[in-house]
């Protein structure tokens, strides 16, 4: 063929015809149903009768056996007395003489299992696995709002003593509300920017705090004025938290690192450096591993604080994680995310369950002894989880102050009292909203909506 022939063809007709001859060349049959044999139907009918039923047809077969036996042995069988008893019964119990599948830890019997009533074995459906009953819980309701901060209330701590709370906003200043009447008893300003983080101290009189300043502060509650700064952090300081145990500050940002301080000596023990992107919540415990953060790159980790490394890397979720909770009883604790709430357990991040349904960015989770774990997102929604079953027992969307736009729904901090009774959220609309439970409600007037076909567990 001639280079002139081969130019009146476009590039694109030339791969075309290249395709098509590919095509049908190899998978001209591709879409074509295989021919229906009655050998194959047959043989695939037997297979499916022999995975289903083949235990009931054994012990049909055996039974019938045993029988045979005992009408040809006859007296044989009263002179032989015990030998020939034993066998039957080993027979009939389903032994190795008699082939061993009415055993229930058969992997080929699956539509049936085994139970022993006496000396007799029955032969019973499996049951399907199903969730526990999710425990009762009453609802949750709004009792009272206060208001006085002039910014985004930011962060929220309870002081161990629980008569007190503390909040930070965006307003820059730290405020000390009395947990009883919700009545104001001091004001703190020394940060240049918004309050992102509190704690209080269950061992000395201080109050911890972080900024988008980049600032940590130790304040005395003494003196009621700041006594130390940490310096360290490269960017905005996003949260912190206290160590149980030991006298540390954990705190994390934007800068990617979660660091550990001597709370005394203001020394940064540790820079813990892992994660790709803003680590946006940190917390402490006291067992192994001692410190878990949450990252916008999606992962959450779990720190050794005596070597100062990752020990493990969770990278379940799609999205980024900005809220972490530890459940105050059990050894486990929980992640939240906009693709779901995931619960794990310690010391290696086993994964435990799917929380499912709160499709929001969340901001924040807290979970009290009782087992209520609440989730809490941008849009201003709360739901309301049983811990041990993931049940999703009430949903609140958190209503706006008047005078304030529906986009300033959104509750960005949450904590319960140490009580567990007291639910406290720090809202976009500038207030601070405190719920309880409602002493009104039972079982009966508000009953669980349980349906376990719907809520399995899903292990992923």
């Amino acid at each position: 063929m001639s280079s002139e022939e081969v130019q009146k063809h476009s590039v694109h007709t030339l791969v075309f015809r290249s395709l098509k001859r590919t095509h049908d060349m190899f998978l001209s049959d591709q879409g074509n149903a295989p021919l229906k044999d009655d050998q194959s139907e047959k043989v695939k009918c037997l297979a499916k009768i022999q995975d289903e039923y083949g235990a009931v047809k054994e012990a049909a077969k055996r039974e019938a056996r045993a029988k045979q036996l005992q009408q040809a042995g006859g007296g044989d069988m009263q002179h032989n007395g015990a030998a020939t008893g034993d066998g039957l019964d080993h027979m009939r119990l389903g032994g190795p003489g008699a082939g061993g599948n009415m055993d229930r830890s058969d992997p080929n019997n699956r539509a049936l299992v085994a139970v022993n009533i006496g000396q007799q074995q029955m032969l019973v459906p499996k049951k399907a696995p199903t969730m526990p009953k999710p425990n009762w819980h009453p609802p949750w309701k709004l009792y009272r709002v206060i208001s006085g901060h002039i910014g985004w209330v930011r962060c929220l701590a309870v002081e161990p003593g629980n008569e007190w709370f503390v909040s930070g906003a965006g307003d820059r200043v730290i405020k000390i509300w009395d947990l009883a009447s919700g009545t104001l008893k001091l004001t703190l300003t020394g940060h240049v920017s918004s309050v992102r983080g509190v704690a209080v101290s269950s061992r000395q009189p201080y109050l911890f705090s972080c900024g988008e300043d980049k600032m940590v502060k130790c304040w005395d509650l003494e003196q009621n004025k700041t006594i130390r700064h940490y310096h360290g952090h490269l960017s905005a300081c996003y949260a912190l938290d206290l160590h149980p145990t030991i006298d540390v500050l954990t705190t994390c940002g934007r800068d990617g690192t979660v660091r550990v301080w001597d709370i005394r000596t203001k020394a940064c023990v540790h820079t813990l450096t892992g994660h790709q992107n803003t680590v946006a919540v940190v917390k402490c415990q006291a067992p192994e591993p001692q410190i878990i953060s949450g990252s916008h790159d999606c992962t959450v980790r779990l720190w050794d604080l005596a070597m100062g490394r990752t020990r493990v890397t969770l990278t379940n979720h799609k999205k980024s994680v900005r809220a972490v909770a530890l459940h105050p009883v059990q050894y486990s604790f929980a992640s939240g995310s906009p693709d779901n709430v995931k619960q794990w357990k310690f010391p290696d991040g086993d994964f435990l369950q799917n929380l499912s349904g709160h499709n929001a960015i969340i901001n924040s989770l807290a979970c009290n002894s009782d087992g209520v774990l609440v989730s809490a997102a941008d849009n201003g929604s709360m739901h309301l989880w049983d811990w041990k079953t993931g049940y999703n027992f009430q949903r609140i969307q958190a209503a706006v102050q008047p005078g304030s736009i529906h986009s300033e729904a959104g509750v960005f901090a949450l904590c319960f009292d140490h009580s567990g009774s007291r639910l406290i959220t720090g809202e976009a609309d500038k207030t601070i909203k405190i719920y309880k439970e409602d002493d009104s409600a039972t079982e009966e007037t508000h009953p669980i909506n349980w349906r376990p076909d719907i809520y399995k567990k899903k292990r992923y």
